[in-house]
C-alpha cells in the first residue's frame, strides 16, 4: 500500500465514524472531570453562601392533579427521581455484562461477587465498631458503596496503560456493589411500608416483564409503568430508586445476527428504489430491530447520566459548609472517622482478602484476570466512594452529623485516590518479568473465537509462531476492512512477535463482488500467492469484476489459465463458506472484526489502540508462561 494510502487511512476517522461529542468525552474519562468539577462547584456554592446554596436545593416541586400531589424538594426530586434513571444505566450495564460480557460465564460472576459483597461487609463492620451505641451507628450504610464514575477516572490516571482489564475487573466488583447498595437503600433506609402501594409497584414491575417478553419495542409503555411504579414505591415507603434497576436489568443485550442484518439491507435497498416517506418508516423500523434494546438505550441515555444526571447529584449533596476553625475536631468526630476507615480499610480489605481466599480455596479454578498488583489497584480505588456514599448519608444524617459524613467521604476519595497511585508506582519498578505476572497474574479468559487458528488452512502472516495471535474476519469490498489494513501493516512491521490471520466474511447483501473477490484470493492462494492478491485486492475494492481479477492474476505472475477455470467451476467457494460459518459460531456479523489471542477486540481500530491490546495479550502470556515454567 502507498504512503498516501496509509496516511489516509490513519486520518481517516475509522474509528470515530459516527462518535458523538458525549462518546468523545467519555473516552477521555470526561464524566470523572464534569463530576469532580460539580462537586468542588456544591462545595463552593455552600461555602461561599449556604444560605443560597440550601434555600434554593430545598425549594418544594409539586406534581400532581386535584387532589393527588407529590410533593418533594429539589435535592429530594434529584436524589429520588433522577437517581432511579441513573439506576436504570447501571442496570443497562449489568444486563449487558450478563448477556455479552465477561459474566456470561456464569462461574465468572462468583469472585467479584464474593468480593464486592466482603468489601461492603468489612466497611460496615469497621463503621459499626467506631459509632457502635450511638445514634451516628445508625449511618452504617455510608461507607459502602464504590463511587462507579470516579473510581473509573482514578484507575484511568493512576493505572494508565494497563486500563483495560484492571478496568473489566473493577466493573465486575462495583456492578455487584450498586446492586446490593441499592437494596440497602431500599430496605434498610425505610422506616414503614405501605403494602398496598407496594402491591401496585410490583404489578408496574410485572407489566414491564409481560411487555419485554412480548418484545414490545415501543419506550412509551415503558416509561409509563416505570412512572407508576416510581410513585407506588415513593408511596409505599421504600426509595424508588429501585425501580430504576429493575427496568435496566430486563433489558437484554445481544449480538445482531446475520439473518436481521440482511432483512435491514434489504429494506434500505428498497429505499434507494423507492425512496417513499413509508419506504423509510420501515427502514428504520428494520434498523432498530436490529440493535439489541439494551444497545439502543445505553448509547442514547448513557451520556446523559454521565454529563447530566450524576454532576447534578453531586452538585445537589456535595455542599457542606467546612468547619475550618474547628476542622481538627472535624477530622477526628466518630463519623468522620468511621467513613474515612470503612472506605479505606474496610472496602479494600474485604475485596483484596476474599479474591485471594476464592483463588486459594478453589485451586485455581476460580481465577481474576489480573494479577495481585491489580486486585490490590482495584481494591484501594474501591475506597472512593462518593455518590452513593453521599445518598446514603443524606437518607441517615442531618446537620452536624451529615456534614461529618461528607467529610469523611471526601477525605477517603482523597487518601483512596493516592493509595492506588502508591500501588502503581511500586509495580512499575519492578522488572519487566515480575511486573508483568503481577498485573495480569495467569488467568486465561474464555474464548470468543469459535474455531482456533489451523496453519493448515488458515492464511497466517507475521510470525508463524508468534506470542500473540490477531484474527481479523474481514471484506475485499468493504471500505472499512481497506482502511484497517494500513493499520494491520503498521503492526505486523514494529512486532516482531505477532501472527495475523485473515478470514472471510464477504456481506454479500452490500458488497456484491465480495464473495468472488474472496473465491479469487483463494484461487490464488492454491498457486502459493494469496497474500500478494490479498494486497492488490484491497488496493483496489472498487474494482473486483472478473476482468479486473483477470488482471490482477496476470499481474501478480498467477497461471491465469488455472485461476479463470478455478473461479468458473467456484473450487474455492466451500473454503468461504466455511469461513463464514466460523464467523457465525463466533457471532460475528460486522467487518472488520478482530479477535486477540481468541478475545474479541471491542476497542477503538486505530494503530495505537490495537498495539496497546496486542502488548497486553502478549503480558498476560508470558505472566502465564512464567507461572506454568
Amino acid at each position: 500500500m502507498s504512503e498516501s494510502q496509509r496516511t489516509a487511512a490513519e486520518e481517516s476517522s475509522l474509528w470515530t465514524h459516527g462518535r458523538t461529542f458525549a462518546e468523545r468525552l467519555k473516552a477521555e474519562n470526561g464524566s470523572s472531570l464534569v463530576l469532580l468539577a460539580a462537586a468542588v462547584l456544591g462545595l463552593l456554592w455552600a461555602n461561599v453562601s449556604a444560605a443560597s446554596y440550601e434555600s434554593f436545593w430545598t425549594t418544594e416541586l409539586y406534581i400532581g392533579f386535584d387532589s393527588h400531589e407529590l410533593a418533594l424538594t429539589l435535592r429530594e426530586w434529584v436524589n429520588s427521581g433522577l437517581m432511579a434513571f441513573f439506576f436504570f444505566v447501571v442496570g443497562l450495564e449489568a444486563r449487558r455484562e450478563l448477556d455479552l460480557g465477561e459474566f456470561r460465564t456464569r462461574r465468572n460472576l462468583l469472585l467479584p461477587v464474593a468480593a464486592g459483597v466482603a468489601g461492603m461487609a468489612a466497611a460496615g463492620v469497621l463503621y459499626l465498631l467506631v459509632t457502635w451505641g450511638t445514634p451516628e451507628a445508625a449511618g452504617w450504610g455510608v461507607p459502602l458503596s464504590t463511587d462507579t464514575a470516579f473510581a473509573l477516572g482514578v484507575l484511568a490516571v493512576v493505572g494508565r496503560g494497563n486500563r483495560r482489564r484492571l478496568r473489566a475487573f473493577l466493573l465486575s466488583v462495583v456492578i455487584t456493589d450498586d446492586i446490593v447498595i441499592l437494596l440497602v437503600i431500599a430496605f434498610a433506609f425505610t422506616e414503614s411500608v405501605q403494602l398496598g402501594a407496594l402491591a401496585v409497584a410490583a404489578a408496574a414491575v410485572g407489566a414491564i416483564v409481560a411487555l419485554a417478553m412480548r418484545h414490545i419495542r415501543g419506550g412509551a409503555p415503558y416509561l409509563l409503568l416505570g412512572a407508576v411504579g416510581w410513585v407506588a414505591l415513593h408511596e409505599s415507603g421504600i426509595d424508588p430508586v429501585i425501580i430504576g434497576l429493575v427496568v435496566g436489568l430486563l433489558a437484554f443485550a445481544r449480538r445482531p445476527d446475520r439473518e436481521t442484518l440482511a432483512d435491514a439491507t434489504t429494506l434500505f435497498v428498497g429505499f434507494r428504489e423507492q425512496p417513499t416517506a413509508a419506504a423509510a418508516r420501515d427502514v428504520q423500523t428494520g434498523l432498530r430491530s436490529a440493535v439489541s434494546p439494551n444497545e439502543r438505550m445505553l448509547h442514547l441515555w448513557e451520556p446523559w447520566s454521565a454529563y447530566v444526571v450524576v454532576p447534578v447529584f453531586a452538585l445537589a449533596n456535595t455542599g457542606f459548609v467546612i468547619p475550618w476553625s474547628t476542622l481538627g475536631e472535624s477530622l477526628t468526630a466518630p463519623v468522620t472517622v468511621a467513613v474515612v476507615l470503612g472506605l479505606v480499610l474496610g472496602k479494600p480489605l474485604g475485596v483484596a482478602l476474599t479474591t485471594w481466599l476464592g483463588v486459594r480455596l478453589s485451586r485455581g479454578r476460580l481465577r481474576t484476570p489480573v494479577g495481585w498488583a491489580g486486585v490490590l489497584g482495584t481494591a484501594t480505588v474501591s475506597g472512593v466512594g462518593f455518590t452513593l456514599s453521599l445518598l446514603i448519608a443524606t437518607l441517615a444524617f442531618e446537620g452536624e452529623a451529615l456534614d461529618d459524613a461528607k467529610l469523611g467521604v471526601v477525605v477517603a476519595a482523597l487518601v483512596s485516590t493516592a493509595l492506588t497511585w502508591l500501588v502503581f508506582q511500586v509495580v512499575r519498578m519492578l522488572p519487566d518479568g515480575r511486573r508483568e505476572t503481577a498485573l495480569f497474574g495467569s488467568s486465561a479468559l474464555p474464548s470468543d473465537l469459535a474455531d482456533d487458528v489451523d496453519p493448515d488452512r488458515d492464511h497466517v502472516r507475521g510470525d508463524l509462531d508468534g506470542e500473540v495471535t490477531l484474527v481479523e474476519y474481514a471484506d475485499f469490498e468493504c471500505p472499512y476492512c481497506g482502511l484497517a489494513e494500513p493499520i494491520v501493516e503498521s503492526l505486523l512491521e514494529g512486532d516482531a512477535g505477532l501472527r495475523y490471520v485473515w478470514r472471510h466474511l464477504p456481506l454479500r447483501e452490500v458488497h456484491p463482488h465480495a464473495q468472488l473477490a474472496a473465491e479469487a484470493a483463494e484461487a490464488a492462494g492454491s498457486q502459493g500467492r494469496f497474500w500478494e492478491m490479498h494486497d492488490v485486492l484491497l488496493d483496489h475494492q472498487g474494482r473486483l469484476t472478473v476482468a479486473d481479477l483477470m488482471g490482477y492474476a496476470s499481474d501478480i505472475g498467477l497461471d491465469v489459465d488455472r485461476f479463470t477455470a478455478e473461479l468458473k467451476s467456484r473450487k474455492h467457494a466451500g473454503h468461504v463458506d466455511a469461513d463464514v460459518e466460523t464467523a457465525d459460531a463466533s457471532q460475528v456479523t460486522a467487518t472488520p472484526t478482530f479477535f486477540i489471542n481468541g478475545q474479541r477486540y471491542t476497542g477503538p481500530v486505530e494503530t495505537e489502540a490495537l498495539r496497546e491490546a496486542v502488548a497486553l495479550a502478549r503480558q498476560n502470556s508470558r505472566a502465564a508462561a512464567a507461572l506454568d515454567a
